[in-house]
């Protein structure tokens, strides 16, 4: 599987570019099928393109909108993703609250993970998977020592528990069902990544090298995130 590498040139350049892959794939699956389904990442990462997406001007009625992984806390708690996604973007345009798709992670790991599993039942591959890098190599809620999803009849939807960061548990989309995705795009920002990259550079085994889609993926860093390693 291939993983494309791309540097930008500051954060204006990171978000140019950022914007342009998110256009593209929606111009892409518009024209195939008449929806686009995309996957969010949270994290403060991807907050900049969501806050560019909100002062733009699409057919919203078309985008479906889904997440790659939550915590589980209130719905209304400022360190969900979904909140997160709502009041940068989501809640600014007028996509139907029908076409967000959030997991209930309020409920627990495993009921919500069954049920996000259920809504998620007949929806073919993603359009576009929007990914975030953590310092350990984790992506979506992934972590090293855990289960990612791998093997080929891994549950789409799974339920985390004892997280090495808080909150412990959590529920996150399986690095399989991650891959289903006509194109994945790993959005990453700063020094504090680099060990992570040039370690996914060398061909180590993490959570993020775990997401091999046919198509491959695609890394977008800024500078301080680059590592020649």
């Amino acid at each position: 599987m291939q993983t494309r590498w791309e540097v930008a040139e500051d954060g204006h350049d990171w978000l140019r570019r950022a914007l342009a892959r998110v256009h593209s794939a929606a111009r892409e699956a518009l024209g195939r099928a008449g929806a686009f389904h995309i996957v969010l990442a949270g994290g403060g990462t991807p907050l900049a393109l969501y806050r560019a997406l909100a002062q733009e001007d699409h057919d919203w009625s078309r985008w479906r909108v889904w997440f790659g992984d939550e915590r589980c806390l209130p719905s209304d708690h400022p360190e969900r993703n979904s909140l997160m996604a709502r009041e940068a973007w989501l809640d600014r345009v007028a996509i139907p609250a029908a076409n967000v798709h959030v997991i209930p992670a309020e409920l627990g790991p495993e009921r919500a993970a069954a049920q996000y599993a259920q809504t998620l039942a007949g929806v073919g591959a993603f359009d576009l998977v929007l990914l975030g890098l953590g310092e350990d190599g984790h992506t979506a809620s992934l972590f090293p020592g855990h289960d990612w999803g791998e093997a080929a009849d891994a549950a789409d939807v799974l339920p985390v528990f004892d997280a090495p960061k808080p909150p412990p548990e959590r529920v996150s989309l399986s690095a399989r069902r991650l891959a289903r995705a006509r194109r994945v795009l790993f959005l990453v920002q700063g020094a504090g990544k680099r060990q992570a990259v040039a370690a996914w550079r060398r061909g180590e085994r993490l959570p993020a090298a775990a997401i091999r889609p046919p198509g491959g993926v695609d890394v977008l860093m800024d500078r301080d995130a680059w590592s020649e390693a």
